[in-house]
């Protein structure tokens, strides 16, 4: 296809299906409903943005895919499954991520690194996630190896969070006290000013990735 149809940020929600989130996953599905309605308002930043609901606990699950939620009716709706496999999410995205990249290539656009959006309430529930992860933050290997923005609520360990990120300021955790479901609510929030702020970036002269840190969490590097 000839010319150039503009630049494209590729965003994927990847969010704990796990048993753990069963009490939660309402506010979870009510979050995105508010993205969408908030895209809705945001047309032109709406626009740069191809967006993926992916839902991981022993396996991953696609809900949506590269999506112009400008021209979608509504949300899908995660529910909980089983455990946390933290491998499983990684691996799929290595696979899925290049093969997203040149297909937004192929129909004449210009693609921004993609941006993960990890959410989890727990530890993994298996060892051996590192190398499917170190595989798909690779440059060198992974073609549009992401930026990975990892945001950890309930049980999940500041340590472990640090480790998903691919940059410090990307790593958040809930802070102590924080109800489940109102982190979720929150990260949700910011999930949706960062995405309407990179969506607007990219029609300026110098396009960037904006991260918003969830009111109620801290850097996950600050925990000790």
């Amino acid at each position: 296809m000839g010319g150039n149809r503009g630049n494209l940020l590729p965003v994927y929600v990847m969010a704990d299906e796990s048993g753990s989130m069963t009490g939660v996953m309402g506010q979870l599905n009510d979050g995105l409903r508010s993205l969408h309605e908030a895209l809705l308002g945001e047309p032109m930043a709406a626009a740069k943005v191809r967006f993926s609901v992916l839902g991981f606990s022993d396996t991953v699950l696609e809900h949506l895919r590269l999506a112009d939620l400008r021209r979608e009716d509504e949300m899908p709706l995660l529910t909980p499954r089983n455990v946390t496999n933290y491998g499983a999410a990684f691996e799929d995205l290595a696979r899925r991520i290049p093969a997203n990249v040149d297909a937004l290539k192929g129909e004449g656009f210009t693609v921004h690194r993609p941006a993960v959006f990890f959410l989890s309430d727990g530890q993994p529930s298996y060892d051996g996630w590192h190398d499917a992860h170190r595989r798909l933050t690779d440059r060198s290997v992974t073609r549009g190896a992401p930026n990975i923005i990892a945001c950890g609520i309930g049980a999940a360990e500041a340590a472990t969070i640090r480790q998903v990120a691919t940059r410090e300021e990307y790593g958040f955790i809930a802070e102590a006290g924080v109800e489940v479901g109102a982190a979720i609510a929150t990260f949700c929030t910011a999930l949706t000013k960062s995405i309407v702020e990179s969506g607007r970036s990219l029609g300026s002269d110098q396009p960037e990735l904006v991260v918003q840190r969830p009111e109620g969490f801290r850097m996950a590097i600050d925990v000790v």
